[in-house]
């Protein structure tokens, strides 16, 4: 691919410092990796990826649409979805930029081809709960997974634009958002449509609980009533995910669960993600929701605790808020849950680890 002003934009600049060229860049990244960190080190390999003269960069999916794997993304394809974020959220050159998500993963190297293709200012730092707190810098665009939220709430006045994926964001934390004056955002994407494609607004006037489409992207639904993403810009072919919905429109949706985690009881259709988010206030420590075999129900709803079963607290209160068909009928705990390299809890393995045991 030719290296133009498409690729590198004169007013990249990578933790304050200017460049002229793609070559100063190149040096600059050379530098790093003598003496760099592992976040450096993933930035560096990264940004030698988008200036070399290959058409594509290689990426590792999260497994949003099947499993894991590593796929081919167009750097246009890239090049795209930089320009459909920058225009929806208005963040054009000079703005103030922080990495804090991992280079080795798409959300991470997104912010970095944002960055050099809209002309930022990027931060880099070591991805971390800390990540936002430790540095007085102020921020126009960061984007966090939810955990890295949490530890940061009383820093968000640094940043004016917060966007957060990596998995759902908490009905606890969306409500501690209420009271910030930070632009929060949740996103949804993956991998295969080259980080988000839609967004939703969690705090402020315009909050909803409806994802709303970024530029030029549609959507419909398959049999299964799981989202069918038509994103031409970002993606070759539609992706049919795995992600119940409603839709509203072609460009709005709300979310309910993954396809995989419905749970049939007595008929009745239970999203695992739905019950989870009524809890999520009431319960400090990491649970989820599942399901096990019933010789009645077909399938009844199980609580799964991480912790010491000595430290699962009593729940029959909290479970008077769901309705009858949502609450656990049984209770089970683990030391220790089962999660991916990008924090996502890794429910079917949690659930082998549970067989186990029980």
């Amino acid at each position: 691919m030719k290296l133009t002003s498409q690729t590198l934009h004169p007013a990249f600049k990578l933790n304050g410092l200017d460049f002229s060229s793609a070559e100063e860049v190149l040096n600059f990244a050379d530098g790093l990796l003598e003496d760099g960190n592992e976040q450096e080190e993933s930035v560096v390999r990264f940004i030698e990826q988008w200036l070399d003269f290959s058409e594509t960069v290689k990426v590792r999916t999260s497994g949003s649409t099947g499993k894991p794997k590593t796929i081919e993304i167009s750097k246009q394809q890239m090049i795209n979805s930089a320009r459909a974020t920058g225009a929806y959220f208005k963040t054009g050159s000079g703005t103030r930029g922080l990495l804090c998500l991992s280079a080795d993963y798409i959300a991470g190297k997104m912010m970095l081809v944002r960055a050099m293709v809209l002309g930022w200012d990027l931060h880099v730092v070591t991805p971390s709960k800390d990540s936002l707190t430790e540095y007085d810098n102020d921020y126009d665009f960061v984007a966090m997974v939810p955990y890295q939220v949490w530890y940061s709430l009383d820093a968000l006045h640094k940043v004016k634009k917060l966007i957060i994926g990596g998995g759902g964001v908490p009905a606890e934390l969306e409500q501690k958002l209420q009271e910030v004056d930070t632009e929060v955002f949740a996103t949804y994407g993956m991998t295969e449509t080259v980080t988000h494609v839609a967004v939703r607004r969690i705090n402020g006037p315009a909050r909803s609980d409806r994802f709303s489409a970024l530029p030029d992207v549609k959507f419909s639904i398959d049999e299964r009533e799981c989202l069918v993403i038509s994103a031409p810009n970002v993606s070759d072919e539609p992706v049919i995910t795995n992600d119940v919905v409603s839709l509203h429109s072609p460009s709005s949706f709300t979310w309910h669960g993954r396809y995989d985690n419905v749970i049939n009881s007595g008929g009745v259709k239970i999203y695992p993600e739905a019950i989870e988010a009524k809890l999520a206030a009431e319960i400090d420590s990491s649970f989820m929701i599942a399901s096990e075999k019933d010789p009645e129900l077909g399938e009844r709803v199980i609580l799964v605790y991480e912790g010491d079963e000595r430290s699962v607290p009593n729940l029959g209160r909290v479970f008077q808020k769901l309705a009858p068909y949502e609450r656990p009928k049984r209770v089970y705990s683990l030391s220790k849950f089962v999660y991916t390299e990008t924090g996502k809890l890794k429910r079917k393995d949690v659930l082998k680890v549970l067989q186990k045991y029980k």
